[in-house]
């Protein structure tokens, strides 16, 4: 049987299923008919790995985080679906959702969570004009890795807090190392207006050929070691809280990462962070989402209906029984 008629009928048969058949890329898919889009998520494992020199980085369970930063069309076609008073549109189509607040971007996360069955995240309200945010009761509280109130023990999907966007930025996935940029290096990436080259990041914008804008979020430059895109460069990222201070709602937010308007190399580093209140919205300014831990892979059992069953679908396109 030719082999690439073997390859088209897995694929075809693990969509059907819901089924990843490789690697660790997975999209979860949002939004009605007409209006879907998906979120693609990379696996963080090396669950307990060591801090990094300042202290960041530690995370003791495994987790996923959004592949890419949330995308223009991600709001659209979410406030299509029916999210409500969650704005962004300082970009458009599939450039980075910004102009945002943070108690916007936990809108669109809970929004994420409620309309697929879970739990939402955080305990926002709208009053008419503004959201406001209340913690969560003790036995309400995410407490996996220390206690959290502003985070849902049940929520499926949440903005990465600190340490979280961290590891998945600068740790090296196949070691005990960080690295000093979220593209798997020690050394400055190069500058790009675009580009998904290795070693490359969305910086000092305003010297090429288009001062205005950030890239589209799947061409932000180079991947981390775990294989996210656009952590460092493209736009400043919300984190979940300042890590250790997830006690006051209105608290300042850490941002991480550097911009697409960055000059200086050192603001796209590790060692380089940011604080906002959490109702501060401009145009170099976005978010990710995360996930609760990596989907398992399919069981052997389940492997061997997806092979058998694309071999019969194989053979039946081919004319064979």
């Amino acid at each position: 049987m030719h082999k690439n008629k073997i390859s088209m009928a897995v694929a075809a048969l693990g969509l059907a299923l819901g089924i990843a058949v490789t690697g660790t890329l997975r999209a979860d898919t949002f939004g009605t008919t007409g209006n879907e889009f998906t979120i693609d998520f990379v696996d963080i494992g090396n669950a307990g790995n060591t801090a990094d020199s300042n202290n960041f980085g530690t995370v003791i369970y495994n987790y996923r985080i959004g592949t890419y930063e949330v995308s223009q069309n991600a709001i659209t076609k979410a406030t299509a679906s029916g999210m409500t008073n969650v704005t962004a549109g300082a970009w458009t189509g599939n450039r980075t959702a910004a102009n945002i607040s943070w108690f916007e971007a936990a809108a669109f996360t809970n929004w994420l969570n409620t309309s697929t069955g879970h739990q939402a995240a955080y305990d926002l309200t709208w009053n008419g004009s503004a959201w406001t945010m209340s913690l969560w009761s003790l036995d309400q509280a995410w407490v996996v890795g220390g206690e959290n109130r502003y985070r849902n023990k049940d929520a499926y999907y949440f903005l990465p807090g600190e340490s979280e966007w961290y590891k998945a930025a600068y740790y090296n996935s196949a070691g005990s190392n960080y690295y000093d940029y979220a593209t798997g290096s020690n050394t400055a990436p190069t500058a790009t207006t675009g580009s998904t080259n290795a070693d490359t990041a969305v910086y000092t914008v305003p010297l090429f050929s288009d001062p205005s804008q950030p890239a589209r979020v799947d061409s932000a430059g180079g991947l981390s070691a775990y294989g996210t895109m656009g952590q460092s460069g493209n736009v400043w990222e919300w984190t979940e809280s300042m890590d250790g201070t997830a006690d006051n709602p209105n608290a300042s937010r850490m941002v991480r990462g550097g911009d697409y308007l960055t000059t200086d190399t050192n603001n796209l580093s590790s060692g380089y962070r940011l604080t906002y209140t959490p109702t501060v919205e401009n145009a170099s300014l976005g978010f990710r989402v995360a996930s609760v831990g990596a989907v398992p892979e399919p069981a052997s059992g389940l492997l061997m209906l997806v092979a058998g069953g694309a071999y019969w679908l194989a053979r039946r396109r081919s004319g064979k029984r």
